[in-house]
């Protein structure tokens, strides 16, 4: 501190604990960050001023507040793939000159950039790309912004030929000034921060290519999108692309295809096909489902597929959902194919007179809703166009509100603990086009937050991602590979019992509105089970599995002996396939296991004497011999625990 005192005037700062530290007048973020740790120097990627992210190249002002973040902070992350995105498009450019730049931002995990290059990139072009970014890194370019008034940046970017930067800036108001980055003879626009030095960035690796619309929209040019990821060691790079061979062989796609579970036709794309032992698993997760809900005091109903036009606008999802909905005339009125099952809940509601003692009436569908999703974004059973909703709504009195939120709570935290998922939760608030006054919404928002916190359960605002009728709790389960996945909400609804004219008759002989909650568990039934065959690989526990038992014979004069256990097996409710082909036992043996069987039981000559069967367990081997009803027994307890 004294020499810096010497240097001149003195200026406070104010650290993330409230501490007053005084640095030279003119001193730089990274200069602030080496004089409190050398460490810090080594792993600051960007600085929060005031609440906002800048460069660490900038000079502190007096009395401004700062946290310094590093890899460990996602926006620290952020700002070090954005970096890397840039490392990457500078690298392009050099060995595709007429490249012509689109957007290259940071995303989870990783980046992109997207390029218009009339060469089609391949895995050899990606090699020397990679080349090519390593010698810049070593160059280790000062990374400088520069603010220029909208008429220059204009002017700069048809300069370097550059139209889609064009025609960002003149989406700007003509009055703004615009940020530009430059590293070495490279320049891009750019709101930053990013890194001091492309020298800063430590290991990356390009990962793939894909073609992307400009905007995001079908009537634009395709252009091509290279992603990439990066880390500041070798060792997390190596750990997280070992991760994505994982994800790759744990991939739903490919073991709805190896396991004959489900498919997509190319006459139907975005329209699943589910196969008889793909239905096995979907019919136990309805059944689970439906039993659930039972003991949960919920009614089933089911709601027709189309509805006319008038209905979908009183809804709002005429004004608000438009664009995602299939539409047909039926005697020359409109009608739409349901996007969401919430209004023939309500049309429900409305067949009877309901009294305050009826409340709350939970209703629950599973209801199959189309929606109309681009073909880029289609992916398995992830992204689909039809799909099984796993609605139930919620009509109460208002002074019942906290008790059903925290009642759906409960029951989503049951179902995701039974599939052996952990979760995070998020509280959505009032979207730019919403229904309803902000009084309503602030209503709505203190009930959702009363439930959470009465639940002691943490989460995370999420400013303006709830309905556009409600605020949401949101639940992202994460699953064995670490991937966070949005599933379960709870939706606080004020606004369509209002639409809909919903009543109750009072204690008092009036009447009044109820309050409505919509909510879902699975989120889908197809979705949730694309999740599950990624989070167990294929290998469902043996409640879901489609076959649990396969029974293999060591030679042919064994058949009748498996044929009497099958038989046996399907009597006590067990699923069970027999494998008598003329094959090596061996042979059988390592097929059931690529089938992901849960138990395989190998009959010879010994079984068939002592009339017993030999066990071997998925995962585990040999579990030796066993009297038939033992097993049965052990079976049937694993599958009712739902192990």
């Amino acid at each position: 501190m004294e020499d810096q005192k010497a240097a001149g005037d003195m200026i406070p700062v104010i650290l993330k604990d409230g501490s007053v530290y005084e640095v030279s007048d003119g001193t730089t973020w990274i200069d602030v960050a080496a004089g409190l740790s050398r460490k810090l120097a080594k792993e600051a990627l960007a600085a929060r001023v005031d609440g906002n992210l800048k460069d660490l190249n900038l000079p502190a002002r007096p009395q401004e507040k700062v946290e310094f973040l590093t890899f460990a902070d996602q926006e620290g992350q952020a700002v070090y793939r954005h970096t890397s995105a840039h490392l990457l498009a500078q690298a392009v450019k050099r060995i595709f000159p007429g490249a012509k730049l689109a957007i290259g931002p940071a995303i989870a995990d990783g980046f992109y950039y997207d390029f218009d290059v009339e060469h089609p990139f391949t895995t050899e072009d990606l090699a020397l790309i990679e080349k090519e970014m390593n010698k810049i890194k070593k160059a280790d370019f000062p990374i400088v912004r520069q603010e220029l008034s909208h008429e220059e940046a204009i002017a700069l970017f048809e300069e370097q030929s550059e139209p889609y930067k064009v025609e960002l800036i003149r989406e700007l108001p003509a009055d703004s000034q615009v940020s530009i980055y430059k590293q070495g003879e490279f320049v891009d626009l750019c709101l930053g921060p990013h890194l001091p030095s492309t020298g800063k960035i430590g290991v990356f690796k390009l990962l793939s290519v894909a073609g992307a619309y400009w905007k995001g929209s079908e009537e634009n040019k395709m252009l091509q999108r290279i992603y990439g990821t990066s880390f500041p060691k070798k060792k997390a790079l190596d750990e997280y692309l070992e991760h994505l061979e994982e994800a790759k062989r744990r991939d739903h796609r490919k073991l709805g295809q190896e396991l004959d579970l489900y498919g997509i036709a190319e006459e139907g794309p975005g329209f699943p096909f589910f196969y008889p032992k793909g239905m096995v698993v979907r019919t136990e997760l309805e059944d689970f489902w439906r039993s659930e809900h039972r003991k949960g005091g919920y009614l089933e109903i089911k709601s027709p597929v189309v509805l006319s036009r008038d209905l979908w606008e009183r809804s709002g999802h005429w004004d608000h959902y438009k664009e995602n909905m299939y539409f047909l005339k039926i005697d020359e009125q409109d009608f739409a194919v349901k996007p969401m099952n919430c209004p023939g809940a309500m049309i429900y509601y409305k067949t009877r007179v309901h009294s305050y003692r009826e409340l709350p009436l939970r209703i629950a569908e599973l209801g199959l809703v189309h929606r109309h999703e681009r073909s880029g974004v289609l992916h398995g059973l992830m992204r689909v166009r039809c799909f099984t909703q796993d609605d139930a709504h919620i009509f109460m009195l208002p002074e019942q509100i906290t008790d059903e939120i925290i009642g759906v709570m409960e029951m989503i935290d049951h179902f995701y603990r039974t599939f052996g998922f952990s979760y995070r939760v998020e509280l959505s608030t009032k979207p730019e086009k919403a229904m309803g006054s902000d009084e309503i919404w602030d209503m709505a928002i203190s009930a959702l937050k009363k439930a959470l916190e009465m639940k002691d359960i943490p989460y995370r605002i999420n400013e303006g991602d709830g309905a556009f009728y409600g605020p949401k709790i949101d639940f992202h389960l994460q699953d064995s590979l670490g991937r966070s996945w949005q599933c379960g909400t709870i939706q606080l609804d004020f606004v369509n019992p209002e639409n809909f004219d919903l009543t109750y008759i009072s204690d008092d002989g009036s009447k009044k509105r109820p309050v409505m909650i919509h909510r879902v568990v699975f989120g889908s039934i197809e979705r949730f089970l694309g999740i599950l065959t990624e989070h167990y690989g294929g290998a469902f526990p043996i409640w879901l599995a489609p076959v649990q038992v396969k029974v293999l014979t060591v030679a042919s004069r064994h058949a009748e002996y498996a044929a009497e256990i099958a038989h046996l097996l399907e009597q006590e409710g067990i699923r069970v396939e027999v494998d008598d082909r003329n094959e090596r036992v061996g042979y059988k043996i390592r097929e059931g296991e690529v089938e992901k069987v849960p138990y395989l039981l190998v009959l010879g000559d010994q079984e068939v004497d002592s009339q017993m069967v030999s066990v071997r367990k998925r995962g585990t081997g040999d579990q030796g011999s066993l009297p038939l009803q033992k097993f049965v027994t052990q079976i049937k307890e694993e599958i009712n625990q739902k192990s």
